[in-house]
């Protein structure tokens, strides 16, 4: 190698070097941007941070449903020939779901909490969250002991919760999107555990985040813009802060209790041709899987007239109502009770037309576009008050036009249907999806294609629900089921990398 050329090489290798240090560090905290060569997370450098907290945890009871595409629609006969759930094939992303039903011990909860801080102020929003205990009774029954020991006795603890409309539902869901990641913040140092609020002045996510809530503050993170104040609250670009919890599409709750992935017969071999009638293998609800708890059906149904639960010491579901949530075997993703125990609540709008000519990527009716007014405070809840966005401002939008969604496109502007509520139909904008069969229900109505739909305003003592979350970032990742919660729980405090574990 020539003189010339040797120094060139080593030119080059120096620049490289340097390079590389500037990519990796280059003096800043975590690195330097690979585009501008600014640091990260550098005071000296304009502040711009970039979190190490890459990898969502798995909040408690979550299971991790890894996205992909199935044909969605019914697997079943159309009995009733009502041709309102045709298939068609869809691909729904990654998310998180409950791998049981709400409890009635968990409801309690909810409803102690309330008692404990809107109580004496507000009772009302005591009342209106309490399940209808009423729902049990029926003219020719006698069902007053479920009124009045179902939703209050201990017993009952581990059973799903009933009596709860959908409203109250997604009310449940933002309490504990709110109590999870208050927890996840005591737990990380960042807040004192206080069980004194009162009415507003309680803990809300979003409140919090953007600096409408202080609560017991124990730390906050250092504000590293030069024109910032110096300290801040932990907001949703530090991931940190779970997000919120609500109730699954209807897309995704088919999606889940189907549990395709068990049909896989080599792994990663894709085999989207092969359906399921049930959330197990095979049409039939007996087999040979089964232990003491659940007997010898798969689910928890009713087999025809008058038999909810078999014979004396042959107690084939061993319910006669609902069951414990953990009764019967889990499907493939781990979930229990897909089929039978209870009917449960999906966010979508009813509409008898499917969806077939919509959107085939997380298909959902439902949608009413809001935005925030963080300028005019909190509301009586402590909760960011919301409106709907103006259709004036979204005149020049090529993806959407209209604020409000529940209606789009569902046939009544262009033919002669029209869904006049109470004249010609049931169906109206407060019709929501519920699927899944319940004790209450024949074997057909245990396929996940079935559907129905109630107003978002009733309840019944055989709807219960889930919730569910978004999965950010990669669609595969932390497989842990709702028990890798307690691991991480027993983590968390020790080890300020339990967020990234898989």
């Amino acid at each position: 190698m020539t003189y010339k050329r040797m120094k060139r090489f080593l030119h080059l290798t120096i620049v490289a070097g340097v390079l590389a240090v500037s990519c990796k560090g280059g003096g800043g905290k975590s690195g330097a941007s690979s585009t501008t060569g600014w640091n990260y997370n550098d005071k000296k450098w304009g502040g711009f941070e970039r979190s190490p907290n890459t990898q969502q945890i798995t909040g408690p009871n979550l299971v991790l449903v890894e996205g992909g595409t199935f044909v969605m629609g019914a697997t079943e006969d159309d009995l009733l020939y009502e041709n309102q759930n045709v298939q068609r094939r869809t691909t729904v992303s990654s998310f998180y779901m409950d791998e049981t039903e709400v409890t009635n011990l968990d409801y309690n909860e909810y409803v102690y909490w309330l008692e404990r801080v809107f109580g004496t102020d507000h009772p009302e929003f005591v009342k209106s969250a309490k399940p209808d205990s009423m729902c049990w009774r029926r003219n020719l029954a006698y069902n007053e002991p479920y009124v009045k020991y179902y939703f209050s006795h201990p017993a009952y603890n581990t059973y799903p919760v009933v009596g709860v409309n959908w409203l109250q539902a997604g009310e449940y869901c933002k309490w504990r999107t709110d109590r999870v990641n208050e927890m996840i913040l005591v737990k990380e140092g960042y807040l004192d555990l206080n069980a004194n609020q009162k009415n507003e002045d309680n803990f809300n996510t979003e409140a919090y985040a953007v600096g409408l809530y202080q609560g017991a503050t124990k730390k906050q993170k250092e504000d590293l813009n030069p024109n910032g104040s110096g300290k801040r609250n932990v907001n949703g670009k530090d991931g940190i802060l779970l997000p919120d919890y609500r109730l699954p599409t209807e897309a995704e709750w088919e999606y889940a209790a189907l549990g395709l992935r068990g049909n896989m017969p080599v792994p990663g071999e894709e085999v989207v041709t092969d359906r399921r009638i049930y959330p197990w293998d095979g049409a039939t609800f007996r087999y040979q899987r089964h232990n003491k708890n659940q007997r010898d059906f798969m689910a928890n149904f009713m087999r025809g007239r008058g038999d909810y639960m078999g014979v004396a010491g042959a107690l084939n579901d061993n319910a006669e109502i609902t069951s414990d949530v953990h009764a019967n075997f889990p499907n493939d993703f781990g979930l229990f009770n897909m089929s039978g125990n209870v009917n449960e609540w999906t966010q979508d709008v009813f509409r008898p037309m499917t969806e077939s000519d919509g959107d085939d990527l997380n298909t959902y009716r439902g949608n009413i576009f809001m935005k925030p007014t963080y300028d005019e405070g909190l509301d009586s809840m402590g909760r960011i008050k919301y409106v709907r966005e103006d259709d004036a401002d979204l005149s020049n939008r090529r993806n959407y036009r209209k604020s409000y969604a529940l209606d789009y496109n569902d046939g009544d502007s262009s033919s002669q249907v029209e869904y006049q509520y109470g004249v010609s139909t049931l169906v109206n904008n407060k019709a929501r999806v519920y699927k899944g069969g319940s004790w209450r229900d024949r074997g057909y109505y245990l396929s996940p294609g079935t559907r129905r739909f109630l107003n978002e305003d009733q309840s019944s003592d055989d709807i219960g629900f889930r919730c569910a979350m978004v999965r950010v970032g990669s669609p595969d990742g932390n497989m842990f089921g709702g028990k890798g919660f307690g691991e991480m729980n027993k983590t968390i405090s020790k080890n300020k990398k339990a967020r990234k574990y898989k």
